[in-house]
């Protein structure tokens, strides 16, 4: 943080195995996010099904963690937790002190979504759901919201993690979720920069 930023809020962005979480951070982060990325072997091929990402090379092992600054006082910290089940029990501890998560979906795979989002609502943490487009067909929202059980007030919203303009939408809507959610009650005042916004 810089010498006047005295507010460090934290977002976590949350969902299955090859989802875009690592992307998303690197393509909003304002500096060079720290990962935890490894090479994918043939011994991890027993461990992790990646049939349905099969041009995956390298996985991330602990979190990936990236910043955005607000304003001089609020600065947004990111953390991308690891999608794989053996590396779930990280999660409980990114979850501690969050404002809220992003629960990145590949509809190619809408059941590798359903234990973050089973997490989050456990945990009682505000969350959105991001539809990442890697190019398949398009689904109704309708659909989508059935197929993953949405609460009604849980906004799902299309994204390109790899683009900057997209994730920082994407990011913008979580935080008026949860404006939304906190209602009349004391809810952190975040507002997005002026160049953010």
């Amino acid at each position: 943080m810089g010498a006047s930023a005295d507010n460090g809020l934290k977002i976590v962005i949350v969902g299955g195995f090859g989802v875009g979480k690592t992307t998303m951070v690197r393509s909003v982060s304002e500096i060079r996010p720290l990962n935890t990325e490894e090479t994918m072997t043939l011994a991890g091929e027993a461990v992790d099904d990646i049939s349905a990402v099969r041009a995956k090379t390298a996985t991330t092992v602990a979190f990936d963690f990236g910043r955005i600054t607000l304003d001089a006082r609020n600065v947004l910290y990111l953390f991308g937790a690891p999608g794989q089940e053996r590396f779930w029990f990280l999660w409980d501890r990114l979850f501690s002190g969050t404002l809220g998560a992003v629960v990145l979906v590949d509809t190619r795979r809408i059941d590798d979504s359903w234990y973050a989002i089973d997490r989050l609502e456990r945990h009682g943490t505000p969350f959105i759901v991001a539809c990442n487009d890697f190019g398949g067909p398009g689904h109704a929202h309708a659909d989508l919201r059935a197929a993953l059980d949405l609460d009604p007030h849980v906004p799902l919203v299309d994204c390109d993690a790899r683009s900057r303009e997209s994730s920082k939408q994407t990011l913008i809507t979580l935080v008026q979720h949860i404006q939304n959610q906190y209602g009349g009650r004391a809810a952190p005042a975040v507002a997005p920069p002026r160049e953010f916004a």
